[in-house]
């Protein structure tokens, strides 16, 4: 097997800047010639061994600063945001991308900076469609917005909670038994009864009680969010500090929010849940009953594994109830919700609730030419007797075309047949699509022609070149 040359020039001019010493210096310390070092540094010649172990001599150099991690996580980078249909077809080769990387590894982050920007403007479009739909809170986010978009920005991963997550979870035994048991050794007694909210902490008599209504899958989460909110307080609250939520009520609902990651976490440890996703190519079904989790739970965990260096697919998750009012969300995808109202109505999510029980599947492409793959099902939470309200939800899961086939849902899909792909947009506010039959609303950016002698499928038409 071909040993792997290493170009480091960068990181080498790293080090002598770090150093202060010039290119002279610096070569004769390494023992090599001007010219040579200066071609290591162009990357004209890969790092020999025996400058590797100079560095390491010479500078107590630790040698795993020459590896290409950093390099390769931005070529990786690189390749995510050229695959934007912003950018023109073919993307750069991967032996550009290196080169670059390698290189010019400033220009690379100034091109990936740029491209979040760019990104960044559809997150504006959808803050300002929000703002249009709130009637009294124009100048300041609800402390639930605030939180929400916490956790977005976040990537709804949160490391050190996940983590703390994952090593309670490790051990022989249920994980039901290890909560059970982390709460008795503080003199907290559990007990299960038949009342109407899900759970109850009573801090005076040091008793928790859960609802025997509950599925045995909610009883559990709620049994490790207490666990996470009497045994891992000072974690959440150093997470909360970091944050500086603008209210105190804003802190309190991110509390509830990490503590509920934490149960998620816990009942889906990372590296397991990962592991059996992978073989099971994101049976949900399958995970559910592996884990003794909800179809919904599994879901919404799916999208929050965006560990870095062990990262699952990019997944987007979000639930609607039956007036299409989007209660989560999340999106490790290019694909933006809707900050305000409810989703497409072109999108499977909402045909869920007329197919109970089943997987519907879609494959749709946004405005912005990115295609999907779109699994949705409708989820019921009944009250646990006969005159309790029933909650009904629907949720979808998706991610991004080029990770369909690692899904089984995918299987007998024509992923390569463009017009399999159905038209689906964010909000009206900020789709521009000119031709939509579902469209509520014009669209921001985009000017309207008013013909009082015609009539479409709408009452005016779209000036697709008008948009700023």
């Amino acid at each position: 097997m071909a040993v792997q040359k290493l170009y480091a020039g960068a990181k080498l001019r790293e080090i002598r800047s770090r150093l202060q010493l010039t290119q002279k210096d610096f070569a004769a310390r390494l023992g090599v010639s001007l010219p040579y070092l200066n071609q290591m540094e162009n990357n004209n010649r890969p790092v020999s061994t025996a400058v590797v172990l100079a560095l390491a001599r010479e500078f107590g150099t630790d040698v795993t600063e020459l590896s290409t991690g950093d390099s390769e996580r931005m070529v990786t980078d690189l390749r995510e945001a050229l695959a934007d249909p912003v950018f023109p077809a073919p993307a750069p080769s991967a032996a550009d991308l290196r080169l670059v990387a390698s290189n010019a590894p400033g220009v690379a982050r100034a091109l990936l900076a740029l491209h979040r920007a760019y990104r960044q403007t559809h997150e504006r479009l959808a803050s300002l469609d929000e703002a249009l739909g709130r009637e009294d809170q124009m100048l300041r986010a609800s402390p639930w917005e605030e939180v929400r978009d916490f956790f977005h920005y976040c990537d709804n991963y949160i490391d050190a909670v996940d983590r703390a997550a994952e090593h309670f979870a490790q051990g022989p035994d249920p994980i039901d038994g290890r909560a059970v048991a982390a709460l008795e050794r503080r003199g907290i007694k559990v007990q299960f009864s038949d009342i109407e909210m899900l759970r109850h902490y009573d801090s005076g008599g040091r008793t928790l009680t859960l609802s025997t209504k509950a599925s045995q899958a909610t009883r559990r989460f709620q049994l490790l969010h207490q666990v996470a909110l009497l045994t891992q307080n000072d974690l959440l609250e150093a997470t909360l500090d970091l944050a500086r939520f603008q209210s105190d009520e804003a802190r309190a609902i991110a509390k509830i929010g990490l503590a509920n990651y934490f149960a998620g976490a816990a009942q889906l440890p990372y590296g397991a849940f990962l592991a059996a996703a992978q073989e099971s190519r994101h049976d949900l079904e399958m995970l559910a009953d592996r884990f003794g989790a909800s179809i919904e739970q599994v879901a919404h965990r799916l999208s929050t594994l965006q560990r870095p260096g062990a990262k699952g697919v990019p997944f987007f998750f979000v639930r609607v109830d039956q007036a299409g009012t989007i209660t989560k969300r999340h999106s490790a995808t290019r694909l933006q919700f809707a900050r305000y109202g409810g989703a497409c109505p072109l999108w499977n999510v909402h045909q869920a609730f007329e197919t109970p029980g089943r997987f519907l599947r879609q494959l749709a492409e946004t405005p912005d030419g990115v295609r999907y793959f779109c699994l949705a099902r409708d989820v019921s939470k009944p009250g646990g007797s006969f005159r309790a309200p029933v909650r009904r939800y629907a949720i979808g899961l998706g991610c991004e075309i080029r990770h369909a086939e690692a899904l089984t849902y995918a299987d007998d899909m024509d992923l390569t047949n463009p017009t399999a792909f159905e038209p689906i947009g964010i909000s009206c506010r900020i789709c521009a699509r000119p031709n939509c039959h579902q469209r509520s609303v014009p669209p921001l950016e985009q000017g309207l022609r008013i013909d009082l002698d015609r009539r479409g499928v709408l009452p005016y038409a779209i000036d697709a070149q008008s948009g700023s």
